[in-house]
């Protein structure tokens, strides 16, 4: 269990800010687990917004601490996020990642892709009560609201994967290929599927991603 506390160049907790950050948001909160990540999913959730557009390659792009300074992340650093966060209160964590299908993409995200499915989406675990449970802090607040879906919440006792449906009982998202769980970001596996996945949004080196768009998940929506 001692690999799933540890910090890590991705799940950088003993950086400064990301200290700072976690300490202001459990002030007050009652000091049990439970409460405490419970806290810390909220936070992670909404304070970091999602889009899927600011994707880079380099590895401290997948950092917890590189999501938090930037405000604006997808689903693996702000999973990597939760999880510093948890570690660093002495609960374990470890990355999950798998493919998912989207059903409500925006047009432009499927232009993008040239997909409808998200490939390496990346969630966490967290050891509670003596169990394993699955948290997936992606999806903001405001960003649900556009979706017209529930934000996805977190009780710190049963699984929290994805939002199945919308408002309306539509198709939201499932599960179609499950890449396994790791103590660490294995970023070279990321990368080599997204690659694989996605040729076209690379160079033909395949070194570096090509120009990403510069707007937004939500301005997509709205």
């Amino acid at each position: 269990m001692k690999r799933y506390l540890e910090p890590t160049a991705f799940f950088d907790y003993n950086q400064p800010e990301l200290k700072a950050w976690i300490a202001a948001r459990l002030e007050g909160v009652a000091d049990n687990p439970v409460a405490q990540t419970k806290a810390l999913y909220l936070a992670t959730r909404d304070e970091v917004s999602y889009t899927p557009y600011v994707f880079r390659p380099e590895p401290e792009t997948f950092s917890a601490s590189y999501a938090l300074k930037t405000g604006e992340s997808y689903c693996i650093p702000k999973a990597v996020l939760l999880g510093a966060a948890a570690r660093s209160i002495g609960i374990p964590s470890r990355l999950g990642l798998a493919d998912v299908r989207n059903h409500l993409s925006s047009p432009k995200l499927i232009e993008w892709l040239r997909s409808d499915i998200f490939r390496m989406h990346g969630f966490i675990e967290l050891y509670l009560n003596d169990r394993w449970v699955k948290a997936t802090p992606a999806f903001d607040k405001q960003l649900c609201a556009l979706m017209k879906v529930e934000p996805l919440e977190f009780d710190g006792e049963h699984d929290s994967i994805f939002q199945e449906y919308t408002e309306a009982g539509e198709a939201h998202m499932e599960y179609v290929n499950d890449h396994g769980m790791f103590d660490d970001v294995p970023h070279e596996f990321i990368l080599s599927g997204i690659k694989s996945a996605y040729p076209h949004l690379f160079s033909e080196s395949g070194e570096a991603p090509a120009l990403l768009s510069t707007g937004s998940l939500e301005a997509d929506l709205e």
